[in-house]
């Protein structure tokens, strides 16, 4: 059986150089160059690898040695890439996309990523919206203890709705003002979950992230206990190194 190779990232040549980290299965890392790209991998133990928090954690880790070890310009690889031979590497990435590859360098070279994910509690929210929304306040006490029609449900329900719905809309330009100028490219994902409202990446200067940090810090206070902010300012570049960026 020819062996297996797990492969984490692609980086301009040279590359990186006796990372202190170990890769899955506490497998040593290695690198291989292909022309002008470097790619890091470890022998693999297994034939599949599941996603689980371990394995995902120590995909990571490897990345981000070689970011803190200063190979801070890298594509990282999609979790649970296995190969058995470099060929496949040439014929399906590096022939077809490496001159794509190259201006995506180009492109991350001087950058990183970091994240922006905010959260609020919608219960609470929305008492307080009916706390300040006398209007809207004095429709629903209007209709309490009546038997309503499924019009008066859908209209009270549309009303409610469209009131969250630009309290929503309030934060994230709030968030929008105050940190896209600070990114040569910004991408919004969709929310992971119900009580998510905005989940954005951004890539900014390296030297520029204690100015943007200070920035969310600023919107921390502006929000007070409205907003729960997850701000990630060290990690692989995967928002900006996806497929669809080397057509």
């Amino acid at each position: 059986m020819p062996q297996l190779l797990y492969l984490y990232g692609i980086f301009p040549a040279p590359g990186p150089e006796e990372l202190e980290v170990q890769g899955l299965d506490k497998q040593p890392i290695s690198t291989h160059t292909i022309g002008s790209f470097v790619f890091l991998y470890s022998v693999a133990q297994q034939e599949r690898y599941l996603a689980s928090r371990k394995n995902l954690l120590g995909h990571e880790r490897v990345l981000e040695a070689a970011m803190q070890a200063g190979y801070r310009t890298l594509l990282p690889l999609q979790f649970g890439l296995i190969i058995t031979t470099w060929d496949r590497v040439v014929e399906e990435l590096i022939n077809p996309r490496g001159e794509a590859l190259k201006r995506l360098f180009v492109k991350l070279d001087g950058h990183r990523e970091v994240s922006v994910k905010v959260l609020w509690e919608p219960d609470a929210e929305l008492n307080q919206l009916m706390a300040e929304n006398a209007g809207l306040r004095s429709q629903r006490d209007q209709l309490e203890g009546k038997q309503l029609s499924m019009e008066q449900v859908v209209t009270i329900g549309q009303a409610i709705e469209e009131a969250m719905g630009d309290r929503k809309d309030e934060v994230i330009k709030a968030f929008r003002q105050r940190l896209n100028s600070f990114a040569v490219d910004v991408i919004e994902n969709d929310p992971l979950t119900d009580a998510m409202i905005y989940n954005t990446a951004y890539l900014i200067p390296w030297e520029g992230e204690a100015e943007f940090s200070q920035e969310i810090e600023a919107l921390d206070e502006q929000f007070e206990d409205r907003l729960r902010i997850r701000y990630n300012n060290f990690t692989a570049p995967y928002n900006f190194a996806q497929p669809d960026q080397l057509e």
